[in-house]
């Protein structure tokens, strides 16, 4: 199966240049937790989540309105292309622990969204393996190492 039979089409992004402000009033307007973070050309050059934008904010001390987006965002980006395998795409996930990636033509620009949520739901649909899907979600969540402690 493709991952064309899966994806959210509908892409709402931000810039490379818009503050943290811009980036959670879209999320909040469009009630997403992600934005493909685009660049003067229009290629995916990052992500940013809503948990960026808050740790941004307590861990700088700053409004949102003083710090950009491009400080932020993470930069290596994990993404695929409508014709990949839905089982390569949640093999990447799984491995990365990413719970979003978007989706991009072959000129690098965002058309869609794959999440999570999208297998889970496909997986209720009876369109791919529950127990696959329940690995992938059990993989993606295991916590990280910490590295750094919150400023005092």
């Amino acid at each position: 199966m493709k991952i064309s039979s899966l994806i959210q089409r509908r892409v709402t992004s931000c810039t490379i240049h818009d503050n943290l402000e811009r980036a959670a009033q879209l999320m909040w307007d469009h009630d997403i937790g992600c934005l493909p973070v685009i660049d003067e050309q229009g290629h995916v050059a990052g992500m940013i989540t809503d948990r960026d934008v808050c740790m941004a904010a307590y861990t700088q001390g700053l409004p949102l309105r003083a710090i950009l987006v491009a400080s932020v965002m993470a930069k290596h980006v994990f993404s695929c292309t409508e014709r990949d395998e839905v089982d390569a795409v949640e093999r990447t996930m799984r491995e990365r622990q990413v719970r979003r990636m978007p989706v991009i033509d072959d000129q690098g620009h965002p058309i869609g969204i794959i999440s999570l949520n999208d297998f889970v739901r496909a997986a209720g649909a009876g369109k791919l393996p529950a127990p696959e899907v329940t690995a992938t979600i059990a993989a993606v969540g295991t916590p990280r190492m910490v590295i750094a402690s919150a400023p005092a």
